[in-house]
């Protein structure tokens, strides 16, 4: 079990309003050399030392999260718009990371395979953030 502090949707909302409206984000910031508006693969150009978590997604006593995407207006995993939808896949697997430099909220997760592992990273848009419920498949 992690021992990272679990953001509810209100907490999560919150935590990427005050982040957006910061100060420090208007400035550049080596954050943002790689657009993130969508799901991508952690780019070299991001430091890891760079993100520091700050709370994770990942419900507590959530034994499996499931594995469906959230896409009612026909979005996709890659799109930039695409909602964010805490409960459902990937964002039910993903940590809230803050860039030290400059206060951006990003989510990560890490992708397996069978023959691969990819860090994950999105920037969060709190106008994206959605509080939709799961539906039983």
């Amino acid at each position: 079990m992690s021992d990272l502090p679990y953001l509810d949707h209100a907490a999560f909302v919150d935590l990427a309003a005050r982040a957006e409206s910061s100060a420090r984000l208007s400035a550049d910031c080596q954050c943002t050399r790689t657009p993130l508006d969508g799901w991508a693969s952690l780019p070299n150009s991001l430091p890891d030392a760079q993100l520091e978590v700050v709370g994770t997604l990942f419900a507590p006593n959530e034994p499996e999260p499931t594995f469906s995407e959230y896409h009612p207006e026909g979005t996709s995993y890659w799109a930039a718009n695409a909602p964010i939808a805490p409960r459902y896949f990937p964002y039910n697997r993903a940590n809230v990371c803050r860039c030290r430099d400059c206060g951006r909220l990003y989510l990560r997760y890490q992708e397996g395979g069978g023959y691969f592992v990819d860090q994950r990273i999105r920037q969060v848009n709190a106008a994206l953030i959605v509080d939709a419920p799961v539906e039983n498949d």
